[in-house]
């Protein structure tokens, strides 16, 4: 059950991610040549208005063919003859849309199971938070040069920045003060630590739930922005990456422990990897790659800044260089995670 419900997830996910192409391709009058569910063989298609919408054998993903890669043509609805403002906001629809969905889900979540506010609820001794004078009932509100809006951020930054001392600023009684704290090493968990404990959920309301729905999609991009910086400056192996299969073995393991706690337990289990998910594939989209919509982004951006079109098939070139080379990643991320799951 884990695997399918990963499979329409990750479908959901990949769709709502082509529908923003499609709505702001419609909205500046571009052809949409098909939109499809699925991919692979076909199964059912039927055109309205000069878009064929199409159900494709496997569940996963789907597409969006505006004729971006074609050449320019004498037609109204061309992609390529309409403005460059036109056109990147029909690209970047997608990794936006993403963004959205991240924002939906994560006000439905809050709605459910209440936000985790930054709170010290447990200051432990011996630890560096008790013996600089933090107290139960604090507030964090900054640590390092990042604000803190909720408490799995200075969860996250302790975890990105291990054995590392940071100035930690927090409220008690109203006032403000600023401490530098070096973590602690946890021989028996093998973990730097600072000594502060979150407690449980506070209940959200309608706009509490819209205000922290936007600190969970914050969050999640700096978190994967944090993952990405790490990766390049090689604190992390591309052997710690997941793809497709590593995710539908996430989704299966959270799923069979989550339910074993009822239905409202797998649901809020289920939004929370999709708000990871969505606010995930919105960021890598954007990340300035060939074949990715952030590297059609940069050849639309140097166009807007040159006001002449770069050569369609030099960049035919270029984004196939880099379909290539996402390929071979992906081979690479896909026997990583085939790796993980028979050892």
């Amino acid at each position: 059950m884990g695997i399918i419900i990963a499979i329409l997830l990750f479908s959901f996910i990949v769709i709502f991610h082509e529908m923003g192409h499609f709505l702001i391709a419609k909205a500046n009058g571009i052809e949409v040549e098909e939109f499809a569910l699925g991919m692979g063989p076909l199964l059912f298609s039927k055109e309205y208005k000069g878009t064929r919408y199409c159900l494709r054998l496997l569940p996963i993903g789907g597409a969006c063919m505006m004729g971006e890669d074609d050449e320019a043509t004498g037609s109204e609805g061309n992609f390529h003859s309409k403005s460059v403002w036109a056109r990147i906001a029909v690209i970047a629809g997608g990794p936006v849309f993403n963004f959205i969905l991240a924002f939906i889900l994560s006000v439905i979540l809050i709605a459910m199971v209440g936000y985790d506010q930054p709170v010290a609820e447990q200051v432990e001794n011996g630890y560096p938070a008790a013996e600089a004078g933090i107290q139960p009932g604090d507030r964090i509100v900054r640590i390092g040069n990042k604000k803190i809006n909720i408490f799995r951020e200075i969860s996250t930054y302790n975890q990105f920045h291990q054995g590392e001392t940071v100035d930690v600023t927090y409220e008690h009684d109203g006032e403000k003060h600023t401490v530098t704290l070096t973590p602690k090493y946890d021989e028996e968990n093998q973990y730097y630590r600072l000594g502060i404990s979150r407690g449980a959920n506070e209940k959200a309301g309608f706009f509490k739930s819209l205000q922290y729905g936007t600190y969970e999609v914050k969050y999640w991009i700096c978190t994967t922005v944090s993952s990405l910086k790490m990766l390049i400056m090689r604190q992390v192996g591309i052997d710690q990456m997941s793809g497709p299969v590593g995710i539908v073995g996430v989704v299966d393991e959270t799923y069979q422990a989550s339910s074993q706690y009822g239905v409202s337990t797998v649901i809020a289990s289920m939004l929370n990897i999709a708000i990871l998910l969505s606010a995930n594939l919105g960021v890598m989209n954007l990340l300035p790659i060939p074949a990715l919509d952030g590297g059609r982004l940069v050849f639309l951006f140097v166009e807007a800044i040159r006001r002449k079109k770069i050569p369609p098939e030099k960049e035919g070139y270029v984004h196939l260089i880099g379909f290539a080379l996402l390929m071979a990643l992906m081979v690479v991320v896909l026997f990583n995670d085939i790796r993980k799951l028979i050892m």
